[in-house]
């Protein structure tokens, strides 16, 4: 089995440390703007919380029937600061192992549970501006109220911005580094 080169040792322990900040920064954020909040209002997510302004947005949100959000109502918020954890220490085992293979298999992982962490989101957020209350005070027919999964939308006097945030770039960082270096490794191992 082919050994990894040192810029495949190096990124395993720099796509550890992109993750470690899923612990100490938000890693995606949502801004709404309209003219009654000239300020904003914003809901950060992180790996095991929401926050900002969540009680105020759940206010809102009341008149046109949509779901409140609350921590206890995400099992994300337990499983995938778990998956994280256990990703980080397969990282360590790859590197330990020193093997290509290992590599691309962790990479592989990484790719997964992306995929299935952008999906688990885009439901919840359907889910959460499709299933309104009817008994709603405000409704509009044929209205839905999902937001982006990422980038912009008007929500009726509202726009709504979707983007990562710090440790959500970190994050992507950690994606494209492993991919990279996953065709880095490959190149050199048909190099020879």
């Amino acid at each position: 089995m082919k050994k990894l080169t040192i810029p495949g040792k190096a990124s395993i322990i720099l796509v550890i440390l992109f993750l470690a900040t899923l612990w100490i920064l938000p890693m995606w954020r949502i801004d709404l703007r309209a003219p009654q909040y000239p300020g904003g209002l914003s809901m950060k997510i992180w790996i095991n919380d929401v926050k900002g302004d969540v009680d105020i947005i759940n206010g809102l949100n009341h008149y046109i029937g949509m779901s409140t959000i609350h921590k206890k109502d995400f099992p994300e918020f337990i499983f995938l600061p778990t998956t994280m954890i256990v990703f980080m220490l397969l990282g360590v085992v790859v590197l330990l192992i020193n093997k290509k293979i290992g590599y691309y298999i962790w990479t592989l992982l990484f790719a997964f549970i992306g995929i299935f962490s952008f999906y688990d989101f885009y439901k919840w957020e359907y889910n959460y501006g499709h299933n309104l209350n009817p008994a709603a005070p405000i409704k509009v027919p044929g209205m839905s109220y999902q937001p982006p999964l990422f980038g912009y939308k008007k929500l009726l006097n509202f726009e709504v911005l979707s983007q990562p945030d710090v440790a959500g770039w970190f994050y992507i960082g950690a994606g494209v580094l492993l991919v990279a270096i996953t065709i880095y490794e490959l190149k050199k191992s048909f190099a020879k």
